[in-house]
């Protein structure tokens, strides 16, 4: 079985929702990405990737009928390289990046584009079509976000919970207040604001070029996230109301929350013989990537099991790993999955660029982001062993490891 590396990656600016990426589509995003990707590694000859895997948790719009192929062609690919597109909600670009791995690791490839891209800004409003006649049920949903069409059994089985809900419902649990919450969120926005600042971030970034703001302008570079609020602080936080909860014990609010974003990520997978091939020259090696189920309500809680699991199928401990990148779905989440994890709030280790939170979080790019961004930080630091771990809807949790070359 031949090791599977991470070559190189980029990704987007994340856009905030209606924000600066609300004019380009989806699928333009990924290709820009896959593009630019390529453009970096001239060594490799696209007509010889073997597939091209993209997350995407939406799916109803422009990003519809397997974005991943639409996209490598937008790249200007080779008709002849296949696209796939991969739907493990939030974890979608992880997911992405994990099946490449495997394919690689199992001999059924040597080249792989993989990562994720989401639109939340522009995913579409999805109306239903009756089986009946004349019939007077019709349903519309909002498809940035959330549950829609829903299974009566689903709903009497485990609930419909919102993903802010199930926020409370963790934090409630887990007995996770709001003043941690909140100062958890405060430092990830100082630790996001001053990766920027410090241009820790712009390694992983390729700008977008946006239409000029008015006729006869200059076009637009879209290089920097835009949903990182700097000025950020306790009091401000403190103000906010509770988002998903007026009984007036709600704790998760907009602030100690991710957003709703727009991004796209691409990553390069590559076996030993393809780097040897190719002369590439290797960022990580894939150890070992996992995924496990816990109950809806409290999806959160995700991170905890796919952790364990990952750690043991890679025979390490928590100790060993120096860079942790946990998605900050929100506060209450990720402060119940460190606490059980025997981890304190503020250890530096965990995501220190920021999170979510700071950054956003596009649904289906957003695993394949923390992968770059642990790969880079590896890179940055010389340490050798970095987790990604991220809640899923429905309730489900991932993880992968990543190892330095």
């Amino acid at each position: 079985m031949s090791d599977a590396y991470i070559i190189d990656g980029v990704r987007t600016p994340i856009g905030s929702f209606a924000g600066s990426l609300s004019e380009v589509r989806p699928d333009d995003l990924a290709a820009l990405t896959i593009r630019r990707l390529l453009e970096r590694q001239p060594s490799v000859d696209a007509a010889a990737i073997t597939d091209v895997i993209i997350g995407c948790a939406n799916q109803a719009g422009e990003d519809n009928r397997n974005v991943a192929r639409m996209a490598l062609l937008l790249a200007g690919l080779p008709v002849t390289v296949p696209g796939e597109t991969v739907n493990r909600l939030c974890a979608s670009g992880m997911t992405a990046v994990a099946t490449a791995a495997r394919a690689v690791r199992s001999g059924e490839g040597d080249l792989f584009v993989a990562g994720g891209v989401e639109s939340m800004t522009r995913a579409p409003y999805a109306m239903s079509k009756s089986a009946k006649p004349f019939a007077r049920d019709v349903e519309i949903f909002d498809t940035s976000i959330g549950w829609r069409f829903v299974n009566p059994t689903m709903r009497e089985r485990y609930g419909i919970d919102s993903m802010g809900q199930t926020a409370e419902n963790v934090a409630d649990q887990f007995g996770v207040s709001r003043p941690d919450q909140d100062l958890f969120a405060c430092r990830s926005q100082q630790k996001a604001a001053a990766a920027r600042a410090s241009g820790r971030l712009a390694v992983e970034i390729t700008p977008v070029d946006l239409s000029p703001a008015k006729k006869g302008a200059p076009a637009r570079s879209f290089a920097e996230d835009e949903f990182i609020r700097p000025d950020t602080s306790l009091e401000v936080l403190a103000k906010l109301k509770p988002a998903f909860r007026t009984d007036g014990r709600g704790s998760v609010t907009a602030g100690n929350s991710s957003g709703i974003n727009d991004g796209a990520c691409a990553l390069l997978v590559a076996s030993e013989s393809a780097v040897k091939a190719h002369g590439l020259k290797p960022m990580a090696r894939v150890v070992t990537s996992v995924a496990v189920g816990v109950e809806p309500r409290i999806m959160g809680m995700g991170p905890v099991p796919a952790t364990r699991a990952a750690l043991a199928r890679a025979g390490l401990t928590l100790d060993d790993i120096a860079v942790l990148e946990l998605n900050e779905a929100f506060a209450a989440q990720t402060l119940a999955c460190l606490r059980e994890l025997g981890l304190r709030d503020d250890d530096p280790r965990v995501n220190p660029n920021g999170g979510a939170i700071a950054l956003g979080h596009p649904l289906g790019m957003s695993g394949a982001r923390l992968l770059l961004t642990a790969a880079h930080e590896l890179a940055r630091t010389g340490e050798r062993y970095a987790l990604c771990t991220m809640c899923v809807g429905v309730g489900q949790g991932t993880a992968a490891i990543l190892e330095r070359v």
